[in-house]
């Protein structure tokens, strides 16, 4: 086997959301596999943070502000990382947010707020950076799904239905970008703290979560990075369309006792 398969350094990786959570872990795993890291996020103190821990790995990045809700601004860093760079060889769609409500209670506003993130936005930054992956003729693309890709979660249908979306995205873009050398895949998380739910795993919907998992504790970012940097890799040159769950045996797990 090739000792560089895994190796990311030459490439430039762009990560929506990759100022917290999920997309931080991530976008720091990928500047440790050697690539020149560019986050994006919303708050710019989060993205001067991070690019700070980018930089102090001796890789390269840029601090610009961006929503994946507003496309112009995702443009905005796709040209500033052309001019830097030359290219974006590798993207991560990370950007997300959650809502617990009941279905009969939620908003139009609450639904489009999710919506509009993880799915919306999700597509806006395929869009904007894939098409000069499919000009080039070469690219890794990796969204971010979640159990909820899979099944039902109680009271968060706008975050369910928003994540299989995601999933149902990246399929879809795999099949039409395969042929433009460009892969499209997802990592599917099963039950991470982060800020998104910390708040729910210390209580009855936590133990019931804990309980499902056959490992019996819930994942460290950190090992998602594994899977993501597979993705990102020429390891991965003949895999698209595939979402990678890692989740302690969530969705394999039946009668567990």
């Amino acid at each position: 086997m090739r000792k560089d398969l895994f190796d990311l350094s030459g490439k430039t990786a762009v990560v929506a959301g990759g100022t917290s959570g999920i997309g931080r872990t991530l976008a720091l795993g990928l500047a440790d596999a050697g690539a020149d890291v560019v986050v994006v996020g919303r708050r710019e103190e989060l993205v001067q943070e991070v690019a700070g821990e980018i930089e102090s790995r001796g890789r390269r990045t840029l601090r610009l502000a961006a929503d994946v809700t507003d496309r112009t601004s995702l443009e905005r860093v796709r040209d500033a990382c052309l001019e830097a760079f030359g290219r974006v060889d590798v993207l991560v769609a990370a950007a997300g947010v959650s809502l617990r409500i009941s279905t009969l209670d939620m908003d139009d506003a609450d639904w489009r707020r999710v919506i509009d993130t993880n799915l919306t936005g999700t597509l806006h930054a395929c869009q904007i950076f894939g098409g000069g992956m499919i000009e080039r003729g070469y690219g890794r693309i990796v969204n971010v799904a979640s159990l909820s890709s899979f099944v039902g979660f109680h009271e968060v249908a706008a975050y369910t239905a928003s994540k299989s979306g995601v999933a149902g995205l990246t399929r879809a873009l795999a099949v039409e970008w395969a042929p433009r050398g460009v892969t499209v895949n997802a990592i599917a998380p099963g039950v991470f703290v982060t800020d998104l739910n910390r708040h729910l795993l210390g209580t009855g919907r936590g133990e019931e979560l804990l309980a499902r998992t056959p490992m019996r504790r819930f994942g460290e970012l950190d090992e998602l990075v594994g899977a993501t940097v597979f993705l990102a890799s020429d390891a991965s040159s003949f895999v698209t369309g595939q979402l990678i769950t890692i989740d302690g045996g969530f969705l394999a797990s039946g009668v567990n006792q």
